[in-house]
C-alpha cells in the first residue's frame, strides 16, 4: 500500500489523530495529511525529537516510539527501519491505541523484498560459473488435507408420537 493511502486509512479509523506525516530518516516527506510546508515542519520536528531521545535513552537499542504531551495535545513518533510516522492528537489521547494505529500504518506501507532463489547448478552471481539469481514470488502455502471422516453414530429410534389431541366439544345447552 502506498503511504498516502495508509494515512487516509489511518485518519479514517483513528478519530484521535488530527494530522499525520510519513517521512524517512533524512526528513524527506513521503505522504501527509497536511500542506507541504506544515508537513515538512512536522517531519523535521519529529526527526529532531527522535534524535534527541536517542541521546538520553538507556540501553543499547534505538528509540522506536515516543510521545511528547502538552496541554494543547500530543505528538507521537514511531520509527521502523528508515521509515517514520508522526502524528498529532488532541489532549489526553489513548496512548496505546495511537501507537498501535501508527505502527499498523507503518507496517502497511513497508515494502516486502522479493524472495531470491537460485536454481539447481546455479552459483552465486559474480562468481566463476555463477549466474544471476532469479527473483520469485513466495510459494503459496500447501493446501491442508481434509481430516478423515468419523463413522456415523448409530441413530436412536425416534420416540413414539403422542396421539393428536381431540378438539374440545362446545358445551351443550
Amino acid at each position: 500500500m502506498d503511504a498516502q493511502q495508509a494515512l487516509a486509512d489511518l485518519t479514517e479509523i483513528s478519530s484521535q489523530i488530527q494530522a499525520a506525516v510519513v517521512f524517512d530518516d533524512k526528513g524527506k516527506v513521503a505522504a501527509s495529511t497536511l500542506d507541504e510546508n506544515r508537513a515538512g515542519g512536522l517531519a523535521e520536528g519529529a526527526g529532531r525529537l527522535l534524535e534527541h531521545a536517542q541521546g538520553v535513552k538507556a540501553g543499547d537499542g534505538g528509540v522506536t516510539q515516543l510521545e511528547a504531551a502538552t496541554q494543547e495535545g500530543s505528538v507521537f513518533v514511531v520509527a521502523e527501519g528508515k521509515t517514520r510516522i508522526a502524528a498529532t492528537t488532541a489532549p489526553d489521547p489513548t496512548v496505546g491505541l495511537v501507537f498501535y494505529d501508527l505502527k499498523s500504518a507503518l507496517r502497511s506501507i513497508a515494502v516486502k523484498p522479493p524472495v531470491r532463489a537460485s536454481g539447481p547448478g546455479e552459483g552465486v552471481s559474480g562468481e566463476p560459473g555463477g549466474s544471476p539469481a532469479r527473483t520469485t514470488e513466495p510459494k503459496p502455502a500447501a493446501k491442508k488435507k481434509p481430516a478423515p471422516k468419523k463413522p456415523a453414530a448409530e441413530k436412536k429410534p425416534a420416540a413414539p408420537k403422542k396421539p393428536a389431541a381431540r378438539p374440545k366439544k362446545p358445551d351443550a345447552p
